[in-house]
């Protein structure tokens, strides 16, 4: 079975009311755990940092890593008991350890040089509070030539380039932001250079910025859908134009 093939398997016994959602990342999940499956390799102990529902983390454990899973379940869709009661067993089917905790106001709580590879996929740019602190901490939980992935929309990506100036550039609805007690929107989106200062401040050892565009992936044009590949393979070349950047580095 392919690595895709084990994630939509993984997907797919998911709470009904979840599944059509996750199957719409498939192709993003399943590049997430190539991409560290390649570098920290089976067995490597993984904590994964804001990762929501888990698929990532589900997969890694599937494809032989030790996955922790690390999120605070404050958003919308984890006050349904019922749900998250499915979840935590899929947790265990899997063997995936679950920390609740809000890393950004608490901090992670690992011993120093204790994960090979620590991941946050489309996590930062809801943090209201700086991540300075914890990316410290992170460098230092890290094992020396531990990996680290930070995977984040890009500000200032091709779209908005030419939908901005002619006035549709919002992310969030109205009623996301105005009519809920907190909000858990976008705060802040990286660019390229945000992403570099993030490295250059956390001393990683070396570091590459990667380009991906899956928000064509899932459009709701199949017309779009279908040039997705293509768009996605020319915007590659380029970063700073794709939809969503990749900080991928190790530490020292």
């Amino acid at each position: 079975m392919s690595l895709r093939d084990t994630v939509e398997s993984i997907i797919r016994q998911y709470p009904e009311k979840l599944i059509a959602g996750q199957l719409t990342q498939l192709n993003r999940f399943t590049f997430d755990v190539e991409l560290v499956l390649a570098r920290a390799g089976k067995g490597a102990r993984v904590c994964d940092i804001g990762g929501g529902w888990g698929t990532f983390a589900l997969a890694c454990a599937a494809a032989g890593m030790k996955p922790v899973l690390v999120d605070d379940f404050r958003d919308h869709g984890f006050f349904e008991e019922e749900v998250m009661d499915a979840m935590r067993r899929l947790y265990d089917k899997y063997g995936v350890e679950v920390v609740s905790r809000d890393v950004v106001a608490t901090q992670i709580d690992f011993p120093e040089r204790s994960f090979d590879a620590i991941t946050t996929f489309d996590s930062l740019e809801h943090w209201h509070a700086s991540p300075k602190r914890l990316l410290a901490r992170v460098a230092k939980t890290l094992r020396s030539g531990g990996l680290f992935v930070l995977a984040t929309p890009n500000c200032v990506n091709l779209r908005k380039r030419i939908t901005v100036p002619l006035g549709r550039g919002k992310w969030t609805a109205m009623e996301d932001w105005y009519e809920q007690e907190v909000f858990r929107g976008h705060v802040r989106e990286p660019d390229v250079d945000d992403l570099r200062y993030m490295a250059r401040d956390m001393k990683l050892a070396s570091y590459e910025i990667i380009g991906r565009n899956w928000m064509g992936y899932d459009a709701r044009s199949p017309l779009v859908r279908k040039l997705a590949p293509f768009a996605d393979r020319l915007l590659r070349l380029r970063p700073t134009l794709c939809s969503d950047l990749y900080l991928v580095g190790t530490v020292a």
